[in-house]
């Protein structure tokens, strides 16, 4: 059996039980697991407990403040932290050896994570490589406060690691697009309560120079229909996410 490295693995979950088992499987080495729970209906909690991880109960903050509660649970000061819906793969999974093996004195390691639509794994566009920081010395570094689309905050420098986070994000478009209208409606409220306003110009132009950006300039139409969706989908969200801004500026 190989020897487990001095992290924790942390996730958030709520009615993740058909996604739990297969993240927490996909990172054996780390020295604990992790699992905070805000209010599961499924057998979320179950699955957590026969792969042996540690539950914790937590009532929803926020994306940000969830994940750094989260965060503080862990045992070890290095935490890498996932989604239900993600993985590591194996060449990833030894390039986290190879980083502890030499000691990291860094603050965080950031992540190509690549995400699967449609039944095809992208390989371009805002598909891959979508750099993330998700292992990181909470010493150093700890979660935006964001109520959506946080990222990690990191006081010192941050190294790229080889290998995949492969990324299960959408289980169907009707699933995929309801979660873009529940972030659209958080961003649009921490923009209002930001003071930022939505004028007809960036109503328009948002949604058409981000459509360019990664469909484009980032080829993604190298991904054939799959990419042209996921931008084209995420060029609507930016779109929804200013209309809404610009409904509560009315209101």
């Amino acid at each position: 059996m190989e020897e487990k490295l001095p992290l924790s693995l942390v996730v958030i979950t709520r009615d993740a039980a058909r996604e739990l088992e297969e993240c927490l499987a996909s990172a054996p080495f780390a020295a604990e697991a992790v699992v905070v729970d805000s209010g599961s209906r499924d057998d979320t909690v179950g699955v957590a407990q026969r792969a042996g991880a540690r539950v914790v109960a937590h009532a929803w903050t926020g994306y940000g403040p969830q994940k750094n509660f989260a965060v503080a649970q862990a045992r070890h000061d290095w935490v890498l932290c996932l989604d239900a819906d993600e993985r590591v793969s194996p060449e990833l999974a030894a390039a986290i050896r190879g980083a502890f093996a030499r000691a990291p004195g860094v603050a965080g390691f950031a992540i190509a994570r690549r995400n699967r639509f449609l039944g095809r794994w992208l390989a371009h566009g805002e598909g891959y490589p979508d750099w993330n920081v998700r292992l990181f010395d909470r010493r150093r570094a700890r979660w935006s406060e964001a109520p959506v689309h946080e990222k990690v905050v990191a006081d010192g420098p941050v190294e790229r690691l080889r290998g995949d986070l492969l990324h299960f994000s959408a289980e169907s478009i009707e699933g995929y697009i309801a979660k873009q209208n529940v972030y659209t409606t958080l961003q649009a409220e921490a923009m209002h309560a930001a003071g930022e306003t939505a004028s007809g110009w960036r109503l328009a132009s948002s949604p058409l120079a981000r459509f360019f950006r990664f469909y484009v300039v980032k080829a993604g139409f190298l991904d054939g229909a799959a990419g042209f969706a996921h931008v084209a989908i995420g060029a609507f969200a930016s779109f929804l996410k200013y209309v809404k801004l610009r409904g509560l500026d009315k209101e």
